[in-house]
């Protein structure tokens, strides 16, 4: 997709993304579709569009939702952030202008997440003395710190990894490649990984980062049942996905 490329179908495109990579269900992508095309609505007032929107284009379309319930507001900046991580995952804009945004407070929150303390004890789940344990704490820490796509960490590549830089090199949809900055406690997990315990879990030869069984690229849903596993080691009850 490029930037002449924005048209409704290219916005479909994206709403079918939240489907397939994050599991929302229908009814909220519906939902979501009606919030992203009020807000074209609102942009094309302004003789502007999606990709040339900025902090106060969004400020005031959110001001403008003023009447309507806290849980209605909440969800309509929740999809401009992520229409616009979305933008940014393609690189479609250079910046993003929800960043300042604010989700007003609402009794119960929305989607529902991880609290602090139980993200803090999944990544704690895998065990730091085995190969295994830590190819498994260094996936949730590149994961939670990078927002990758779940595709795009289990098939993650040796020559994608730059530890002395910090990030790691992934290409995304259409060819577009993009570094990823992977922060001190992922890198640090990373590297205490593929110094101790990369060597036991992959075949010779092998360029894959995260080894599954037989040393080839883990799947998709092989990752999903170590979140599971270790969700329940931590003793965590909420409903959960690798996203």
């Amino acid at each position: 997709m490029t930037k002449a490329d924005l048209t409704p179908a290219c916005i479909e495109d994206f709403l079918d993304h939240l489907w397939m990579e994050h599991g929302l269900s229908p009814n909220t992508v519906s939902a979501y579709r009606s919030d992203i095309a009020r807000f074209g609505r609102f942009l094309a007032g302004r003789d502007r569009d999606y990709l040339s929107a900025d902090a106060s284009d969004l400020r005031d379309f959110c001001a403008a939702d003023a009447g309507f319930s806290a849980r209605t507001r909440a969800r309509r900046v929740s999809a401009l952030r992520r229409l616009y991580g979305y933008f940014l995952r393609e690189a479609l804009v250079d910046d993003d202008p929800t960043r300042g945004l604010e989700s007003p407070a609402i009794g119960r929150r929305l989607p529902k997440t991880l609290s602090e303390v139980d993200v803090d004890a999944l990544l704690a789940a895998p065990s730091q003395v085995t190969p295994l344990g830590q190819r498994d704490r260094a996936m949730l820490e590149v994961l939670y710190a990078t927002g990758l796509r779940v595709s795009e960490l289990v098939n993650l590549e040796l020559a994608q990894v730059n530890l002395r830089q910090g990030v790691v090199r992934v290409t995304g949809k259409g060819g577009k490649e993009r570094l990823v900055p992977l922060g001190e406690t992922a890198q640090a997990a990373l590297d205490t990984y593929l110094e101790a315990g990369r060597d036991e879990l992959a075949r010779r030869g092998s360029v894959a980062v995260f080894p599954g069984r037989g040393g080839r690229a883990m799947t998709r849903q092989t990752f999903w049942h170590l979140i599971k596993k270790y969700a329940r080691q931590a003793g965590i009850s909420t409903p959960l996905s690798p996203h």
